[in-house]
């Protein structure tokens, strides 16, 4: 800043500015407040259905966070303006007191552009001799006020710096910068920079101590939108995926290596967390950033022998969660190079395999235990956080049924009617084609990563929020793309049922997604064929087809795992206690409502649920007594796990919204114990949860059969009572419901052995 410039500054457009950001925050405030308690908090409690449930209710949720980042923003600029004024403001008062020390000298100040001199203040004839003489008090002047004008230049062009930053970062809508000051703000800039030059070095001139300085910096900093932002755009593409390449191979940093050996899990998140939060940046570095990363997929990084970029950059996907339009390219972009390497699906990707022949030998994942060898395990665990991103990914074709290097064909049921070349999604290749790399653990047992990842994205895919996570007020509906992808797993386990069966591992995630489609499931169940038992089993958004044949399949598969069956059975009772509730609540709108007699429509209900609980227990059988010999105990403890999870929560999968669920139980205790019919129904279920192993198989089948409809009945028995006691339905309790729900449940669980029978009798094993 010239001395001029501050000199002569006015502040009465900063001071403008200032003001009028700080109403602006305020407004936003008043707005935030009002969209998070009135839009937010009544969409999440309306009763959604339809094309509402599944856009208007995302719209509002996404609107009512827009409204936060907008004055999560407005608030950083507001700070970082007043900041910068308040500091003009001191420098110039600093110059204006150096100068008035000047005149009181007979020493003047003349400034120019590019800088200024200092002299004393005498006709120019006598001016050198009477520089001479002032020398020490010219110094001085002239290095304090050099001092003034640089600090106010930094003042001045780094919150120029940060202003430009924030309003780079989002193309549409707002950031969700949030900074308590300036120098807050451009210490994070500095530190990008900072690390990512050190990230640039050559890994094999990288110190401990400059590992050690770049992995603390990227865990502090590495979910600050501006801070990585800048140290992705700075660090580059190329050299981000030759540093994960140098710093995770033996060879070229083996002093690094050796001693950061157990940190290199820690730099693996804490880059990958930095990358996801600067991918979600707009700024046009960023994109350029994007595209390259992309266009360097098939790229050798490190050398000829070197693992490609695809293979370097998916294991950075494993943490965090990345910009769905980025993803989306980035993995239509792999699906291509996956079918040019196996020959559009026929053979198996050698130049993916750990330690084949065109492979590579190097751990590039150090999260886990499977080498990072195929990208694709890398990249569906990234999709496992980004569900948007995974719905889009799996429904995306694979390959045409009239690509003429089409290799897959299939026939139809009828053995005469042969179907020929067939059109494949990514789902339908990864789940039932891919010949996935095989790798084992420390203790040789057979790794299967890449698989139980595509579990998780599926789970993300189907449900609409992260794996390993349950459905919130706020996850949307089911939308048509979730619910065609649900279709599309049930018909590929239907058809064989040891793609999960044979894949255990992947049953916990299959069984959190079929919890959220209980309400869908019923229906299939219900053989109703004018659809009326619609209301009887609600679904907000989109509900997916089935057939009671293919939903019993899944049952049975899933039941054969015992946290897939937990996750099912939990959800169970927890779906019926909320649909008992629901039912007979006397201000549910005719409408809604499936009968005039909930008598009869709390007995139809009933009996599905015990249907339901009927054939998962098929399941269970057929993992205690068939060929995988599943511990009974396994289990019962899996139930009371899930049971601790869902602690009778109400999310997206009744179907209705939460003001339907009933008020505490009368009498319940209070102080946090179960209070709501679904919260007490799930205490009983956690209490009764305990093993029953038995040695013989035939014994196990007998008593867990009779077991089952007896907890079955009682808990449903229960469930109708607590509803009908939680509204005051004298006239549902003078008519015995809960013995007309005990009575229906138990039709609906022996029915489930006739029904499975007849549907599946390939599925259970005989005695």
């Amino acid at each position: 800043m010239d001395l001029d410039a501050l000199r002569t500054i006015d502040f009465a457009l900063l001071d403008d500015a200032v003001d009028d950001w700080s109403t602006m925050v305020g407004d936003l405030e008043t707005l935030m407040e009002s969209a998070e308690k009135g839009l937010h908090g009544a969409a999440n409690k309306a009763n959604w259905a339809g094309y509402n449930a599944t856009v208007s209710k995302e719209f509002i949720g996404k609107t009512a966070g827009e409204f936060t980042d907008a004055h999560s923003q407005a608030s950083s600029i507001h700070k970082i303006l007043r900041d910068t004024r308040d500091e003009l403001k001191k420098y110039k008062g600093q110059l204006d007191d150096a100068l008035e020390r000047a005149r009181q000298k007979n020493l003047t100040v003349i400034g120019y552009e590019g800088g200024f001199t200092v002299t004393s203040n005498v006709p120019p004839e006598g001016r050198a001799q009477q520089d001479h003489d002032n020398k020490g008090e010219i110094t001085a002047l002239r290095d304090e006020i050099q001092k003034i004008l640089e600090q106010a230049t930094t003042s001045d062009t780094s919150a120029g710096t940060v202003l430009m930053a924030i309003a780079d970062q989002s193309r549409l809508g707002f950031s969700d910068v949030d900074y308590d000051d300036r120098d807050e703000a451009a210490e994070a800039l500095k530190k990008a920079d900072e690390l990512a030059e050190l990230a640039k070095k050559d890994p094999e001139d990288l110190t401990t101590a400059q590992f050690d300085r770049l992995n603390a910096g990227l865990k502090d900093y590495g979910k600050d939108p501006l801070f990585a932002e800048r140290f992705a755009t700075d660090l580059g593409p190329q050299k981000t995926l030759e540093f994960w390449t140098g710093v995770t191979s033996p060879y070229t940093n083996s002093h690094v290596f050796r001693d950061r050996l157990e940190q290199l899990d820690d730099m693996q998140r804490n880059l990958g967390l930095t990358l996801a939060t600067a991918s979600q940046s707009d700024s046009a570095a960023m994109t350029d950033w994007k595209n390259n990363v992309i266009g360097l997929g098939e790229k050798r990084i490190g050398g000829s022998n070197g693992p490609m970029g695809f293979q370097v950059m998916s294991n950075l996907m494993r943490a965090g969660d990345y910009d769905d339009e980025f993803l989306n390219r980035y993995g239509t972009e792999l699906m291509a190079t996956e079918r040019k390497l196996t020959g559009n699906g026929e053979r198996q990707n050698l130049a993916w395999s750990f330690g084949g022949a065109a492979g590579t030998t190097q751990y590039l994942n150090r999260i886990g235990e499977d080498s990072g060898s195929d990208p694709l395990t890398g990249f569906l665990k990234g999709l496992s956080n980004s569900p948007d991103a995974a719905t889009q990914f799996f429904n995306e074709e694979y390959i045409s049924k009239d690509n003429p290097d089409n290799p897959f064909e299939r026939d139809s049921d009828d053995e005469n009617d042969y179907k020929g070349k067939v059109t494949l999604s990514n789902f339908q290749y990864l789940f039932e084609e891919r010949d996935w790399p095989q790798e084992t653990d420390s203790h040789g047992d057979d790794l299967h990563t890449g698989q139980n990842n595509l579990a998780l994205a599926l789970e993300a895919a189907t449900t609409g929020h992260p794996a390993g996570e349950l459905p919130t007020p706020d996850t949307p509906a089911h939308n048509k793309e979730q619910a065609k992808l649900f279709e599309s797993l049930v018909s590929s386990i239907s058809d064989d049922t040891g793609r999960l069966t044979d894949h255990g591992y992947m049953s916990d995630s299959i069984g959190q997604i079929t919890s959220e489609y209980l309400p869908d499931i019923n229906r299939a169940m219900t053989d109703d064929a004018d659809a009326d038992t619609n209301r009887l089993f609600p679904v907000a958004g989109t509900a997916a087809t089935l057939n009671h044949r293919d939903v019993t399949a899944l049952l049975v598969s899933v039941g054969q795992n015992p946290e897939g069956y937990a996750a099912v059975e939990v959800a169970n009772k927890d779906y019926m206690a909320n649909l008992m509730d629901y039912h007979m609540n006397p201000n549910l709108a005719a409408g809604d409502r499936y009968s005039n007699d909930t008598q009869f429509a709390i007995e139809q209900l009933s009996h599905g649920s015990g249907e339901i609980s009927g054939t998962l227990a098929i399941g269970r059988q057929e993992a205690v007594a068939g060929p995988a010999k599943e511990s009974d105990d396994a289990y019962d403890d899996s139930v009371a796990q899930w049971k601790n999870a869902v602690s009778g929560g109400v999310g997206t999968g009744i179907g209705v919204g939460v003001t339907f669920i009933a008020s505490p139980v009368g009498g319940a205790v209070a102080g946090g114990a179960a209070s709501t019919v679904s919260s007490m129904i799930l205490e009983e279920l956690f209490q009764n949860a305990e093993g029953h192993a038995q040695d013989d198989a035939g014994a196990v089948i007998g008593e867990k059969w009779e077991s089952g409809l007896e907890t079955n009945s009682a808990y449903t028995e229960r469930a109708a009572e607590l509803a009908a006691k939680a509204h005051n339905r004298t006239d549902l309790q003078d008519n015995s419901i809960d013995e007309r729900a005990r009575a229906a449940a138990q039709d609906g669980f022996r029915d489930a052995g006739t029904n499975t029978e007849y549907m599946a009798p390939h599925l259970k094993t005989d005695i």
